[in-house]
């Protein structure tokens, strides 16, 4: 699946990923390849992103997540790599 990671300054993230791990309002939840389409709110806290290339932790401040069509598109309200 492709992901995207964006904030209101820049992009943290562009690529492919076998996993995407994120901080929902209500707790941890994952979406792994060919996720049925989903938009949930999300919470302050980390997204981990498993690829073939690594892993890779990025922390977010809040915002939404969107999958539809195997694209997994974040919008954080702010966010930084770790």
């Amino acid at each position: 699946m492709t992901l995207d990671i964006l904030t209101p300054e820049k992009k943290l993230y562009s690529g492919d990923a076998t996993l995407v791990q994120l901080p929902g309002v209500d707790g941890l939840f994952e979406i792994l390849d060919k996720h049925a389409p989903i938009i949930s709110a999300l919470g302050n806290g980390t997204v981990k992103v498993k690829s073939a290339s690594g892993d890779k932790n990025f922390t977010i401040s809040g915002g939404f997540v969107e999958c539809l069509n195997n694209k997994v598109i974040v919008c954080a309200e702010g966010g930084k790599a770790q």
